[in-house]
């Protein structure tokens, strides 16, 4: 959709009605599922009561949703009428199964879990009972602080739903959350959160990766001395991370807002030989504190993915493939 697509279709979501005023329970306080309490707060719902089990979960719940009781599960669940089941992926068959046994669900009442990869389908022996299911899964990191609750207002929600009634409600949720609903069928809920791990949770262990390479290059053979001796100032305290930090920023907006024609450096220009080279030099890295010294290796792969956005030479290409 165009920029005038997006704003008509985003105001028609707005002139949904709101869903009610909802007394929510979350299972459980970890990240999302108090970013999501807190946000649901917000918009005038009651989290009324909260499964936390561990201590940090607590400590958590206590912080971020002060309002709420800590119950346990089966209280939780009978005393809801928006239930959130935000537990990690592996976890939710078993917690769905505990919500059955506790034989406290009444009908009609909302169920979300908050897996990416799911759709409504696992939510099954739910709906069985009377449940209205709905999958809602917001597109965005947490680390535990107030500031995830901002950061709803910034990401998109993938939402799965069983009828039109049921993305209905989960839209007007998203929305008064602040956040953009985006519906993504049952059948593409796996690709769908593939791609999401794909781009966010590899940029991490791709900016890890640079970061060592950089610290090598910037430490020498003198270690701390050479990274102070490197700076005007001689700050070198986090340097490889302020080197990377502009550039790979920029490289961000630019690949969001051109694609794959935000491409620059050597692949792009198809030089083989300053590839070569990288990879040697990557290749003489030490092993990391795991024995690990597979840099060069995830920069031969990610250059030969990068390539095949570009017109690149047969050598380069030779020079890609070689293990």
């Amino acid at each position: 959709m165009g920029r005038d697509d997006d704003s008509r279709y985003l105001s028609g979501l707005s002139n949904l009605p709101a869903p009610a005023r909802l007394t929510v329970g979350v299972i459980a306080a970890g990240r999302v599922g108090t970013a999501l309490g807190a946000a649901l707060e917000q918009a005038g719902h009651v989290v009324g009561a909260v499964v936390a089990r561990s201590e940090g979960s607590r400590r958590r719940a206590a912080d971020r949703l002060p309002e709420s009781e800590i119950l346990d599960l089966p209280a939780v669940v009978a005393r809801s009428e928006l239930l959130i089941i935000a537990v990690p992926d592996a976890a939710l068959a078993d917690v769905i199964d505990d919500v059955v046994k506790a034989e406290t669900l009444r009908p009609n009442t909302l169920v979300a879990h908050t897996a990416g990869a799911k759709g409504i389908g696992i939510l099954a022996p739910l709906t069985e009972r009377g449940a209205l299911p709905l999958a809602i899964h917001p597109a965005m990191t947490f680390v535990g602080t107030g500031e995830d609750t901002n950061r709803l207002r910034q990401a998109t929600f993938a939402v799965t739903a069983a009828d039109e009634v049921g993305y209905a409600i989960a839209q007007a949720l998203v929305l008064e959350m602040g956040g953009e609903p985006v519906r993504i069928a049952e059948s593409d809920r796996i690709l769908y959160h593939a791609a999401l791990a794909h781009g966010a949770n590899h940029l991490v262990t791709l900016i890890s990766d640079a970061v060592r390479a950089l610290n090598t290059a910037i430490e020498g053979l003198d270690g701390r001395s050479a990274r102070d001796a490197a700076t005007v100032d001689g700050n070198g305290i986090r340097l490889a991370e302020r080197i990377l930090g502009p550039l790979v920023s920029a490289a961000l907006q630019n690949v969001l807002e051109l694609g794959p024609g935000a491409l620059t450096g050597p692949v792009a220009r198809g030089d083989a030989a300053a590839v070569a080279d990288h990879l040697a030099a990557l290749r003489a890295l030490p092993a990391d504190r795991a024995g690990d010294t597979d840099i060069a290796e995830a920069y031969r792969v990610l250059a030969r993915r990068t390539a095949g956005y570009t017109d690149a030479p047969d050598d380069l290409l030779d020079v890609l493939e070689a293990r």
